[in-house]
């Protein structure tokens, strides 16, 4: 995608499913996704945002739901999202300590294109994820505004740049550069294809644990490294945003957004305890109205019994995005002069 030399281009396919015209979560109809990246001098941090439709959030509402595998977190919008089952704006991707400021962009850029919030209807519930860029960013500048979170709206598109780019611009992860990643995954039900997208924001995990297709590639890594014998904990966070034109509830969906856990574990992750491991997940098969009139309305949901090759489409896809975010990521010099090397430093020499 975008001319980047991803994961599969060294001749590594994960799983046995089949991926989508793009193998990202644009694949699924009407999603797109847009960057702001900042990168001057210590400054390495960003906005990603991820549109769930091209119609008006707020008034068509989706089928949502969240997981949270490990809490040490600072996300915006997920109680609600657990409380109601809906989304109803972009969902927001940052820093850790930008969380605030992307929250009030988002909340002005929901008020500008819904002049009923707060009047006629109800207020609105931005959705802000983060991951901590602290070892490669100035995160104490706070450089981040609300002109930034407008602009990656804006910027949106089915197709776009993975790697060291929007929030993920100085994240970590397995001791290389993380940042963004994408994959996607077919599903055949009723002989119909439906799509399974995953995006993460990976900033996690620790070196010698690394795993590509099983391989133990980790351990390999750090014998061709000056430091061999420097090896960081487990910790860190992953955001994953799974999107579907599946038709499911939300308790369905919560379901398979637990499964792209095994994808994360098959990296080498173990889930440190302070890791913040997000997940949400959202359908475009059912539109719920704001200003619905019946009081009954029918929403369709799959067969519970064909819910198992969703589940491997999840894992399988949250796998490959991870791999795609290191493998698309740049080599980075960051703040105090902190040095991380990307992993197509060392690709050819460990697989």
């Amino acid at each position: 995608m975008n001319g980047q030399k991803r994961i599969r281009d060294y001749g590594i396919v994960i799983g046995n499913m089949a991926s989508g015209e793009r193998n990202s979560i644009t694949d699924v109809a009407g999603v797109r996704v847009g960057h702001i990246t900042l990168d001057e001098g210590d400054i390495k941090t960003g906005v990603t945002a991820i549109i769930p439709h091209e119609g008006d959030m707020f008034k068509e509402k989706l089928v949502a739901s969240s997981h949270v595998i490990n809490g040490f977190g600072k996300s915006a919008g997920l109680v609600q999202i657990e409380e109601l089952g809906t989304l109803e704006t972009p969902i927001i991707l940052t820093n850790t300590l930008s969380v605030g400021t992307a929250w009030e962009a988002l909340a002005r850029y929901m008020l500008i294109n819904n002049l009923d919030i707060g009047k006629e209807s109800g207020t609105v519930n931005p959705v802000v994820c983060e991951c901590n860029d602290g070892y490669l960013n100035d995160i104490r500048g706070l450089h981040v505004n609300g002109e930034d979170v407008f602009k990656a709206i804006e910027n949106a598109n089915v197709d776009f740049l993975e790697g060291s780019v929007g929030a993920g611009r100085g994240m970590v992860c397995y001791d290389l550069k993380g940042g963004i990643g994408t994959a996607s995954r077919k599903v055949n039900l009723n002989n119909k294809e439906y799509t399974i997208g995953v995006l993460v924001l990976t900033n996690f995990g620790s070196l010698e644990n690394l795993t590509i297709d099983g391989k133990k590639v980790g351990k390999k890594v750090i014998t061709l490294r000056e430091n061999a014998n420097e090896n960081k904990e487990d910790k860190g966070s992953i955001i994953t945003i799974l999107a579907t034109d599946i038709p499911l509830s939300y308790r369905q969906l919560k379901r398979v957004i637990k499964r792209v856990y095994p994808g994360i574990s098959r990296t080498g992750s173990t889930t440190g305890t302070g890791s913040g491991e997000i997940v949400i997940g959202f359908s475009t098969a059912n539109r719920i109205s704001q200003y619905e009139a019946e009081d009954v309305i029918s929403l369709k949901v799959i067969n519970e019994n064909k819910i198992n090759r969703i589940f491997n489409g999840a894992a399988e896809a949250a796998e490959e995005a991870i791999l795609n975010s290191l493998i698309c990521a740049d080599t980075t010099t960051g703040v105090d002069g902190h040095i991380i090397y990307s992993l197509k430093e060392y690709i050819d020499k460990v697989l």
